[in-house]
């Protein structure tokens, strides 16, 4: 397990004071780049050796939202790699010990210079440790299933803030214009994002928002109406 202590910043809030979905995100993703720059296999180190791990889902349950100043504790852990594909748990802490946040993440291992799926070698994941036991959640699908009728909105153009180190929308991001277009006063218990085509710089990314019993689905498409990422929120 990797773990490293913070707090919650004022940066890091939303307009109630408590760390924000966005947040929470970020805290996972840092903590998992964390890990591999701290083993020598980071973003240089891969990007050195045409290689890159592209997350395809998420499954984020949220058992509460830790308050400005609060000490948190980030941790994450592999628990699987077969194939193409590396299975990873995520979860935050309070000093308590106790949950506020658990995630299931799937990531496949991408090979640049051919623009194809790369089987995972043992020297790929050295470093990583034993095998750690998954988290104890209910996990879901990474499927999203599209519901047939939605509300299309206004499309979204690609900016350079979107962008990360792979030119690419970053994962936080299609999540944040998911939310954007949902009521102000929901309180997202759970989150889930199957991605599916990285958006790039000028893209227009429509999003077709659904209603559904547990929540929301969007699906953040392209001109075509195939999407980029589909964003499941359970209020």
């Amino acid at each position: 397990m990797y773990q490293f202590d913070s707090r919650v910043r004022y940066s890091e809030t939303d307009e109630q004071g408590q760390l924000s979905l966005t947040g929470i995100l970020n805290y996972f993703q840092d903590c998992s780049t964390f890990q591999s720059e701290d083993l020598g296999m980071g973003v240089g180190y891969l990007k050195e050796h045409g290689r890159a791990w592209w997350l395809t889902s998420w499954q984020i349950v949220i058992d509460r939202y830790p308050s400005l100043g609060e000490e948190i504790t980030v941790s994450t852990w592999p628990y699987d790699f077969k194939g193409i594909y590396g299975y990873r748990n995520f979860a935050i802490t309070g000093s308590d010990g106790r949950y506020a946040a658990r995630a299931n993440s799937l990531w496949f291992f991408y090979d640049i210079e051919n623009q194809k799926p790369a089987r995972i070698q043992e020297s790929d994941i050295r470093g990583y440790g034993q095998r750690e036991p998954r988290l104890a959640m209910d996990y879901a699908p990474r499927k999203i299933q599209l519901p047939g009728q939605y509300d299309q909105k206004e499309p979204v153009q690609v900016a350079r803030h979107h962008l990360d180190t792979n030119h690419h929308v970053n994962n936080a991001r299609y999540v944040e214009m998911a939310r954007e277009f949902l009521p102000q006063e929901i309180c997202v218990k759970e989150l889930r994002v199957e991605y599916k085509k990285a958006a790039v710089l000028g893209d227009y990314i429509t999003p077709r928002v659904s209603r559904i019993p547990e929540g929301y689905v969007t699906a953040l498409c392209d001109p075509q109406g195939r999407p980029h990422a589909v964003v499941w929120l359970r209020e």
